[in-house]
């Protein structure tokens, strides 16, 4: 099997996920996983979402409507 390169891995992190989402804090991801209102599934500890789940929503979820959400600063 090829190694691949870590963009294109299809598992992303808490940190990938905040970092491809226009840099969102960390906190607000972990915190919109724990709401179920980003797919995303819990390992252990750890979130964990697949690049394309997170694809499909974020093609899926119109901008007008999506739920305005307090992130930390």
């Amino acid at each position: 099997m090829l190694p691949m390169n870590k963009k294109h891995l299809p598992i992303m992190t808490i940190a990938e996920v905040a970092e491809n989402l226009a840099k969102v804090p960390r906190a607000s991801v972990c915190k919109l996983a724990q709401q179920g209102r980003i797919p995303g599934q819990k390992v252990g500890r750890h979130w964990r979402f697949h690049r394309e789940a997170l694809d499909d929503w974020l093609r899926a979820t119109p901008t007008s409507k999506t739920p305005r959400v307090a992130f930390e600063r």
